[in-house]
């Protein structure tokens, strides 16, 4: 039976929870209104919630320029998927080895994962790295390699959901049946550790996704542009919207140099909006569930 001073506390708590969801909504809804009112209006008074104009300007605009945008689309769905699958195949290779408590010197391979979370050599010297060893400037793997393939933290969390969500007597059986660690790996460690895959999987995507900085770096051919990279030269200087876009005709003032960079962020950020509730109830189990100390 649930007391009357539970149900105040829980009355607060769905209050509280409302008001917090609120705010976090409202840049979101800004963002879309300010991307549907008028430039000029814009320009003179400001972004606001019940704008004095409304205008289809920026949205004809990207429009009229869609092969560049749809190119930028593309690129951005190809470098996540590639980079998702990549990500999720050599995090969880990488935490099932680390995962083994019986494994001579795992405690120092552990140490070695540790510290790539405290320190690394800089910018610098990962650019040249990359550049001058790797040679991956200007091709695809620029915008999936460097940064987001793998990262400590994302291995720790896997690790942890393997050692204390996977009885250790679920292995034994299975080497007593013949398996070895390959098909171990395959057929019982995935499907059980679902969660925590679809988890590492969400935070990969959505970092690829709305990643800007590696084509910054690594970058200089615009036919390998994804949508962040576009509104971020968008961002920088309207005018290279027109270099970007091939409308070299197009003046500064005939651009809607306001709202054009609030179109293109809510073109950008609906398909994250739309995937998230379906991989939501994963996130939840498996972050819980991998942040376990091991």
């Amino acid at each position: 039976m649930v007391s009357k001073d539970q149900k105040r506390w829980r009355a607060a708590a769905h209050i509280v929870m409302i008001l917090l969801s609120a705010l976090a909504l409202l840049p979101f809804l800004l963002l879309i209104i300010a991307s549907f009112t008028d430039d000029t209006v814009a320009l003179t008074n400001g972004y606001s919630y019940f704008p004095e104009k409304w205008s289809l300007g920026a949205y004809a605009y990207i429009i009229s320029n869609s092969s560049t945008f749809v190119r930028g689309y593309g690129m951005t769905i190809v470098v996540t998927v590639l980079g998702l699958v990549l990500c999720i195949i050599l995090t969880s290779l990488t935490a099932y080895v680390l995962s083994k408590r019986d494994i001579p010197g795992i405690k120092l391979m552990n140490l070695i994962v540790i510290f790539t979370m405290l320190f690394n050599g800089g910018l610098v010297a990962t650019y040249i790295n990359y550049v001058t060893i790797f040679n991956i400037k200007d091709t695809i793997w620029a915008l999936v390699v460097p940064s987001l393939l793998m990262n400590a933290f994302n291995i720790m969390l896997v690790r942890n959901y393997f050692q204390q969500n996977i009885p250790e007597e679920i292995y034994e059986s299975a080497r007593i049946d013949g398996a070895n660690e390959l098909l171990i790996f395959l057929r019982l460690v995935i499907p059980l550790s679902v969660p925590i895959l679809a988890t590492i999987g969400l935070m990969s995507g959505i970092a690829y996704w709305n990643d800007w900085q590696n084509s910054l770096y690594y970058i200089d051919d615009k036919s390998l542009y994804t949508i962040q990279a576009i509104l971020n030269s968008i961002n920088e200087s309207i005018t290279a919207l027109a270099s970007i876009a091939g409308s070299a005709g197009a003046t500064v003032a005939d651009l809607p140099s306001t709202t054009i960079r609030m179109a293109v962020a809510a073109v950008a950020i609906l398909p994250v909006l739309l995937v998230y509730p379906f991989f939501q109830k994963y996130f939840a189990a498996g972050l819980m569930a991998g942040s376990v100390k091991g």
